[in-house]
């Protein structure tokens, strides 16, 4: 459940799993992948928002759906017990959790 957790508020309870778990490698992998993903995916929001047309179309019809159908994907995986890897990300997360 505390996997799942992890991606709750996005980047903001990947952090907060990251400061409390210590021992838990399952809750700190999601955590981090989740730290890295939605972290990623904000700034890139705010980038693209900040150059306009192209930009701004980037940041409002691609980066939100690409968000929720990444959240709701490792929020369930999480739950299952599942130890689900995004691509690159999930290596990097997997090392350093």
């Amino acid at each position: 459940m505390a996997g799942a957790l992890a991606y709750g508020l996005g980047w903001v309870t990947g952090l907060a799993f990251l400061l409390i778990e210590r021992e838990n490698r399952f809750v700190r992998f999601h955590a981090m992948q989740s730290t890295i993903v939605f972290g990623g995916l904000c700034v890139l929001w705010f980038v693209g928002t900040a150059i306009p047309p192209i930009g701004w179309a980037i940041s409002f019809f691609v980066i939100p759906p690409l968000s929720a159908t990444l959240w709701l994907l490792l929020l369930f995986k999480a739950y299952q017990g599942l130890r689900f890897k995004l691509p690159y990300v999930g290596d990097i997360a997997e090392e350093r959790s």
